[in-house]
């Protein structure tokens, strides 16, 4: 198992070097500033392949029993690692929050987990503006920094909380009943799904919705929450972490009564 400051060393140490550069260096009437758009709609950048190569490369050379699946690679590469991953997998999004970075959008993060029988055991989110590193251990708890991440009692109602929701994943019946009466104080949405995750876990906002995240979206972010102390469930209430890298829906909390009144309201919508 890799030791986890000794992760966080090179993960932040290559997100300063690749992304912040290319970040200050951006002009929006630059050729390719907004990056390309993928077969799936999502938005890359020089960045996130620059990035990319650089931890693919850096992970062998301490670690080359586990191989990486990345998000900017074919997939049918993707495919293919995920049913042979042997001793482990790395899972890595080199730029989550890219079209934020191509704008110009101070947001964005890189997240990589390593997966071992199928679930994330490391997770590291770092973001390179603020300079903060959030990362967790199977079992061993979560981090901001050198400081650890734990639950305190929020005694909040959900009509009281502040909610990040993405409404663009949802389905319509959803999404309307939300806009037209928001059962939440206020609510925002930010762009960076493993940021998303990780100022959740660290309070700085209460409930979460997310329509479809992919499996590097939430990786590493799904595990700091839950070493945190916080709760997650699909809409369906199952497991959020896919095996099989399906897109996953999102329900969250980090306060266990504010996430059972979470989940009670979207249940009776989507039954209503």
């Amino acid at each position: 198992m890799p030791e986890l400051k000794q992760l966080c060393a090179i993960v932040v140490k290559a997100a300063r070097e690749e992304l912040l550069p290319r970040f200050h260096s951006r002009l929006p009437a630059q050729a390719g500033a907004h990056g390309e758009i993928k077969h799936d709609g999502s938005v890359v950048t020089e960045a996130d392949t620059a990035l990319q190569q650089r931890l693919q490369t850096e992970l062998k050379s301490h670690w080359p029993q586990y191989a990486l699946l990345g998000e900017e690679m074919p997939l049918e590469q993707q495919q293919a690692l995920r049913k042979k991953h042997g001793a482990g997998l790395w899972c890595l999004d080199p730029l989550d929050g890219s079209t934020n970075f191509a704008a110009g959008i101070p947001f964005f993060a890189v997240s990589l987990a390593l997966l071992q029988d199928g679930v994330p055991v490391l997770g590291i989110v770092y973001d390179p503006l603020r300079d903060e590193c959030f990362s967790a251990q199977q079992g061993q708890g979560a981090w901001l920094d050198d400081a650890p991440l734990t639950v305190a009692p929020r005694h909040i109602s959900l009509s009281r909380s502040v909610a990040v929701v993405d409404f663009k994943r949802l389905s319509a019946p959803l999404a309307a009943s939300l806009a037209r009466k928001p059962p939440y104080l206020s609510q925002r949405n930010f762009g960076s799904v493993a940021l998303e995750w990780c100022w959740l876990a660290a309070g700085r906002f209460d409930v979460y919705l997310h329509g479809g995240q992919k499996q590097w979206d939430y990786a590493a972010g799904s595990l700091i929450l839950t070493e945190a102390g916080g709760h997650a469930e699909t809409l369906q209430g199952g497991e959020v972490f896919n095996p099989s890298g399906q897109p996953s829906s999102v329900v969250a909390a980090l306060d266990g009564p504010l996430f059972k009144e979470w989940k009670s309201w979207l249940r009776a919508v989507q039954q209503g």
